[in-house]
């Protein structure tokens, strides 16, 4: 769907600058912000400093969980025109349910999370919230999951929203129905990504604080918002394909640095020994710990190692399945099946 949305119409002069130079404007920015908080701190910088970069983490994940939760309800939609327009409004309002779901979901969390942490030590339940993100970024950055996730999740509301318009023409069909089939695709189609967020949040609220988090998120919203007005009120046909691998090569980042912040937790609470390597000791300086949770020790450099490995893994895994697939008859790329879906049911809808 990624690909339909970006390349059924040639790119305008435009969108072939527009996107590098939006690109090129966010790097300075988080340079500028990076070098801000170097010179601010003498080189080195404080605990309390790494703020900052937990912001742009949760900007970064909020926006790329918002950008496919985007994807899903523009492939439902794409086809409602003309005299089914009407039928979008159930499917908006049941994605307005799905942020109200999520945020009930948070509240029900925290509460749940602030009274084990009256029972059980702090450090273990960072430990304990860090591997349950990483879980969740691990399964975002999962390219072999995201080629079942194009081809099912994303299928399946097509689908299901076929079925729905089908049954629209059915005189003896409830309209209630109809329209809670599609309030129903509007809030999975949310809902889902928000759970995720919710998880992933839960380490960072503990670490960092709340008012880290909020900012975050409030980045991450907005950006999301933005893509989501260029979407279904401009209409503009954006490159959002770029744009996920641009999230996910981010993201991957990310996923280093939490999964050596979690073995270092881990370390400290107990869970796993620590193996000081004593020549890095002097090779690996005290910023480099401090921003990239890249420590001197065995089990936090094998444990990103590990991680390293997965997503690559997967990313090698997915090309291999979706090569095998394409010489297959009847068996198209994954993804590419899946983007081309949204066009050929509008090109179906102007052809009636």
């Amino acid at each position: 769907m990624a690909s339909s949305l970006s390349e059924t119409t040639p790119p305008t002069r435009r969108s072939r600058f527009g996107v590098p130079l939006g690109i090129a404007i966010a790097t300075v920015l988080v340079l500028g912000l990076l070098l801000w908080q170097g010179l601010s701190s003498a080189g080195v910088p404080a605990p309390a400093g790494r703020g900052s970069v937990a912001v742009l983490d949760i900007g970064v994940l909020v926006f790329r969980e918002g950008l496919e939760s985007i994807l899903v309800v523009s492939a439902i939609t794409a086809s409602m025109v003309d005299a089914q327009r009407s039928y979008r409004r159930p499917i908006a309002a049941g994605a307005a349910i799905g942020m109200l779901a999520t945020l009930l979901t948070w509240s029900i969390v925290v509460a749940i999370i602030d009274d084990l942490s009256t029972n059980l030590p702090a450090l273990d339940i960072q430990a304990a919230t860090g591997l349950l993100a990483i879980v969740v970024l691990l399964v975002v950055m999962n390219w072999f999951f995201h080629k079942v996730y194009w081809t099912g999740w994303i299928s399946l509301h097509t689908r299901r929203k076929r079925a729905l318009m089908n049954s629209a023409t059915d005189v003896t069909a409830s309209r209630g129905g109809l329209l809670w089939g599609l309030g129903l695709l509007g809030f999975s189609s949310l809902y889902r990504e928000g759970f995720e967020v919710v998880l992933f949040l839960q380490s960072y609220r503990l670490r960092t604080g709340g008012r880290v988090v909020l900012e975050g998120v409030l980045i991450g919203v907005a950006c999301t918002a933005l893509v989501a007005i260029l979407t279904f009120v401009a209409h503009r046909r954006l490159p959002y394909k770029k744009m996920l691998v641009l999230t996910g090569t981010l993201l991957g980042i990310v996923l280093l640095v939490m999964v050596g912040e979690q073995a270092q937790e881990m370390q400290q609470a107990g869970w796993i020994p620590t193996t000081v390597i004593s020549w890095l000791e002097h090779v690996i300086p005290d910023w480099m710990g401090m921003w990239f949770s890249i420590f001197p020790t065995v089990q936090s450099l094998v444990a990103q190692l590990v991680a390293a490995v997965l997503v690559l893994g997967s990313y090698v895994v997915a090309r291999w399945r979706a090569g095998a697939g394409s010489s297959r008859p009847g068996g198209p790329l994954a993804l590419r099946a899946v983007s081309t879906s949204t066009a050929v049911e509008g090109r179906q809808h102007d052809s009636r």
